[in-house]
């Protein structure tokens, strides 16, 4: 299993892949309810809205009022799928998400777009680089980052019919698509394994993936051996996985678009922490709110691209 076999079959906006799986899925389950705020058409909810009217409520730019919306819809067995940016649907609404949705474990699925620094040009009022470390805090609550268009769409299908409240993160910008077009490879709480090796485990999520998977390639050809897992659940994490990796390789870079204070790495850390202490990069922003840019140069900026992969892969190995 090498990342040089991976095949990209387009790029697509990750967005675009809910877009899809929520108009499926709501052909399959009639319970399904799309709720937005004021963000229709940035959520690609068209198809659904064109198909069922009577399944759709625009609850206009008042994003706490659609959590409790969306909460009391749960009571009458519809499945409501919020919709807007993912600093909208976290930061903006966290006492609702709290009180009445995760504290009595309403079946809400929490659905964010334009998260992390991808969101570009808007900036850091629209960016957010906190909210997986404020979703996987509370109690009950499922938190997934896809890292495509085909991964996104499998998830959000996957979450009607996975009971509870659920945090579905995904971004803006087109970006390399790559995993199962049928979602077969994609399984709530299981990591997606995309190489195997003895020299260093990288867990990424979300667009980051396809980051580690070109710094990855890279360590291939100097003959390093790479374990790649994609992360897609932080929670709740594939605690299994990650420990048998790190059996291996006894050492790991973390990648993601997110604070390192709060993600992904510190689930990693925490997991090595009580049952094997090894080495841990990470590669995350450094407790910093963002700016406006393009995705591309953003992600330059604050260290989330390939050569600090690399380097950070070289660092922690150094410290075996």
């Amino acid at each position: 299993m090498k990342l040089k076999d991976i095949v990209v079959q387009n790029e697509k906006e990750t967005r675009g892949g809910f877009g899809e799986g929520i108009h499926e899925i709501g052909k399959e389950n009639p319970q399904v309810v799309a709720l937005t705020a004021d963000l229709a058409g940035s959520l690609k909810l068209g198809p659904f809205i064109k198909d069922f009217p009577d399944r759709f409520v625009q609850c206009g730019i008042s994003e706490a009022n659609m959590m409790g919306v969306a909460a009391g819809l749960t009571i009458g067995g519809k499945i409501p799928y919020t919709t807007t940016f993912a600093n909208f649907s976290t930061g903006r609404v966290y006492d609702q998400i709290r009180q009445s949705i995760a504290y009595s474990g309403k079946n809400v699925k929490i659905c964010a777009s334009h998260a992390g620094l991808t969101l570009g040009e808007d900036g850091a009022t629209h960016q957010i680089l906190e909210d997986i470390g404020l979703m996987k805090m509370l109690p009950g609550m499922t938190v997934i980052v896809p890292c495509d268009f085909n991964q996104t769409k499998a998830a959000t299908k996957a979450i009607a019919s996975y009971e509870g409240p659920v945090y579905l993160r995904f971004g803006r910008p087109k970006w390399p698509n790559f995993t199962a077009a049928d979602g077969s490879d994609f399984v709530i709480g299981k990591a997606q394994q995309l190489s195997e090796g003895s020299d260093v485990s990288i867990f990424a999520c979300g667009h980051m993936v396809w980051k580690a998977i070109e710094a990855g390639r890279m360590l291939e050809e100097r003959g390093i051996g790479v374990e790649l897992f994609n992360i897609h659940t932080i929670k709740p994490l594939d605690t299994a996985a990650i420990i048998h990796s790190l059996s291996k390789t006894k050492c790991a870079v973390t990648v993601e678009e997110h604070n390192v204070i709060g993600g992904l790495g510190d689930a990693v850390a925490q997991t090595a922490a009580r049952h094997i202490p090894v080495p841990i990069e990470y590669i995350g922003t450094k407790d910093t709110f963002g700016e406006s840019g393009k995705p591309t140069e953003l992600l330059t900026k604050y260290g989330l691209d390939t050569p600090n992969i690399v380097a950070a892969v070289e660092k922690v190995m150094s410290r075996k």
